[in-house]
């Protein structure tokens, strides 16, 4: 398969930064808005059973995937909001450079959505506010939301889209 037919290369500019930039912000507002239903309804600690694997929840994780660091002294809300700003100008600058490649730049987008709603939560309440909660007989996967949605599945295409790259080379 050539470039300009895979489906998610192309030639052409595709949506260009501002379409990219666009999905990110969906995702933002997404996920800001559901963030504002858990605060506006539930209080630090409720669940509403859904099935008998999901709940919806109202937790808060100081920390970072799997609640990493959210027992330390305060400082890792700075850490992680800096390395989520960092990591936004980063991705802005590779979404300038590769716009064209989409499979890239729509994980990039998902990424990018999701790491500055959780930037916005940590700076707003010193938190990142988590609300989707699988279980199985008694133990629960960290409780998540949409951000962190958005930031595994573009990081997902992103291992697809390197995979699609080593192929084609061969």
């Amino acid at each position: 398969m050539t470039k300009a037919h895979s489906g998610f290369e192309s030639t052409r500019p595709g949506l260009g930064i501002w379409g990219w930039l666009a999905l990110a912000v969906l995702i933002f507002i997404a996920d800001q808005y559901t963030k504002t239903l858990i605060l506006g309804h539930y209080q630090l600690g409720d669940a509403t059973r859904i099935t008998e694997f999901f709940n919806i929840v109202r937790a808060h994780n100081t920390g970072a995937a799997f609640s990493f660091l959210a027992g330390a002294s305060g400082w890792q809300r700075w850490f992680f909001t800096g390395i989520g700003v960092a990591a936004a100008v980063f991705i802005v600058w590779m979404l300038r450079s590769h716009a064209g490649q989409k499979l890239f730049c729509f994980a990039m987008a998902c990424i990018l959505g999701g790491a500055i709603g959780n930037v916005v939560d940590r700076l707003m309440h010193g938190y990142v506010v988590d609300f989707l909660d699988f279980h199985w007989a008694g133990s629960h996967f960290p409780a998540f939301n949409l951000a962190d949605s958005a930031i595994t599945l573009g990081a997902i295409c992103l291992v697809l889209d390197e995979v699609r790259r080593m192929r084609r080379k061969r």
